[in-house]
C-alpha cells in the first residue's frame, strides 16, 4: 500500500518535487473555488502546487469565515495563497497612495502572507511601484511584482527595467504578464529570449493566458506552456495553471503527457 505505480518509468531528475521548492513553481488561479472543490483538488494536486492566486478582487467578495477557511486550506497543504495584482490596482486607482497600507495591513490580518503589484490595467511609474512594494514589505508581506499589460506590447527591454525595479524594491519574485509573451497565437519568441538572457528565471515566474485575453484558445495556452517547457526545462516557474490542468502541467513537466518524450530519448538496445 502507499506504493509508487509504474515505478520501473523513471522522472526527469532536474525537476524539482520536494516542497517547499525553490524553483520550478507552479500557481493555481482561484477564482472562487468553493472550499469543499478547493478540498478536492488538494487532495489530488497539492504536491504540485506552490502557490495559489486569489485572483483580481475576488478576495473582497467572500464572507470573512469562508476565506480565513480557505486561506488555512491552502496552508494546511503548503501552499501559499496570495492576493493578484488587480485588486490592489483597485485599491490604488480609487484611494490613491493612502489606500495601500490599509490593504496591506488588512491582507497580513487575514492570514495572507504575499500580495501582487502589478500595473496590468492600471499604469505605474516607477517611484509608485517601488513604494508600493516597499510599503508592502514595511506591513510585513512577501511581494510578488508582476510586469507588462494585458493589452499592449511593453518591449523586453521595459520588462527587463520593471523587474529589476521590483526586485531592488524588495520583491522576492517577479511574474511576467503571459499576453505579453504570446503574438498571434504563437510564443514571443524574441521577448522570452531577452527575459532568459537579462534576468534570473529562476525568481521569474511565466505566466499563461486565459480567456481574459481576447481570442485566446486553449490550443494557444498549452502551446505557451510546453513552449516555457521546452526552453526553460521542467523546473520553470509556471502561473495561472486552473485548478483542473495542474495534473496535466505537472505531466507535462515529466514528458508524459500528450506530445511525448523528447526527441533525443530513444528506447534501450
Amino acid at each position: 500500500m502507499g506504493g509508487t505505480p509504474f515505478a520501473m518509468v523513471p522522472l526527469p531528475a532536474a525537476r524539482s518535487t520536494e516542497k517547499p521548492r525553490r524553483k520550478g513553481l507552479t500557481m493555481m488561479m482561484d477564482w472562487g473555488l468553493p472550499v469543499k472543490q478547493q478540498a478536492d483538488w488538494l487532495d489530488l494536486v497539492a504536491p504540485y502546487v506552490d502557490l495559489a492566486k486569489f485572483v483580481v478582487g475576488t478576495a473582497r467578495m467572500y464572507d470573512e469565515d469562508y476565506l480565513l477557511e480557505k486561506i488555512a486550506l491552502y496552508k494546511k497543504h503548503d501552499v501559499h495563497p496570495f492576493i493578484g495584482g488587480q485588486f490592489l490596482e483597485y485599491v490604488y486607482a480609487t484611494q490613491g497612495l493612502q489606500g495601500a497600507r490599509p490593504y496591506f495591513q488588512e491582507a497580513k490580518r487575514l492570514g495572507f502572507d504575499a500580495i501582487e503589484v502589478s500595473d496590468n490595467v492600471v499604469p505605474l511609474d516607477s517611484h509608485t511601484r517601488q513604494t508600493l512594494i516597499r510599503t508592502a514589505v514595511d506591513c510585513g508581506l512577501e511581494v510578488h511584482g508582476e510586469v507588462g499589460s494585458k493589452s499592449e506590447d511593453t518591449g523586453a527591454d521595459t520588462l527587463i527595467a520593471q523587474a529589476n525595479e521590483c526586485f531592488e524594491a524588495g520583491a522576492d519574485v517577479v511574474l511576467v504578464e503571459g499576453a505579453e509573451l504570446l503574438t498571434d497565437g504563437a510564443p514571443n519568441r524574441p521577448v522570452i529570449a531577452a527575459l532568459h538572457e537579462g534576468l534570473d528565471v529562476d525568481k521569474v515566474i511565466f505566466e499563461l493566458i486565459g480567456p481574459w485575453i481576447p481570442g485566446t484558445h486553449h490550443c494557444d495556452v498549452y502551446a505557451l506552456k510546453k513552449f516555457y517547457i521546452d526552453e526553460f526545462g521542467p523546473d520553470v516557474n509556471i502561473a495561472n495553471v486552473m485548478p483542473d490542468q495542474v495534473w496535466e502541467t505537472e505531466t507535462l513537466r515529466a514528458g508524459l503527457s500528450v506530445t511525448g518524450p523528447p526527441p533525443a530519448v530513444t528506447a534501450a538496445e
